[in-house]
């Protein structure tokens, strides 16, 4: 993997130990929904991944596009299905989601070397 994912993940991992360890109850139930939002369900692992980062897209969140990119490229999701979500997004955000969908190929493309 290319370093900017690996420092993209270690910075995550950094930043969240030390957010975690101010022992903020709301922060760790917010942290602990999200991980709990993402588990197998009634709609799959795959599925609920392409949702996070089509919101993501939408609501132009860099890191968090990259963190489902991640999430989806583990989950073994193809190219093609993460590009018809992101077109989706696309579609959904209008033209200001361009210069984040820029970044998210990008980034794709450094999970796939």
């Amino acid at each position: 993997m290319a370093n900017e994912v690996e420092e993209f993940n270690a910075y995550r991992k950094k930043m969240n130990t030390k957010i975690l360890a101010e022992n903020n109850t709301v922060i760790k139930r917010i942290f602990n929904l999200d991980t709990n939002a993402f588990q197998e369900g009634a709609l799959n692992t795959e599925t609920k991944e392409l949702l996070g980062l089509v919101a993501s897209a939408v609501l132009r969140c860099d890191d968090c596009v990259r963190y489902h990119l991640e999430k989806c490229h583990e989950e073994g999701l193809s190219r093609a299905q993460i590009s018809e979500a992101l077109s989706i997004a696309t579609l959904v955000g209008g033209t200001i989601v361009i210069p984040h969908l820029r970044k998210a190929y990008e980034y794709l493309d450094l999970l796939e070397a």
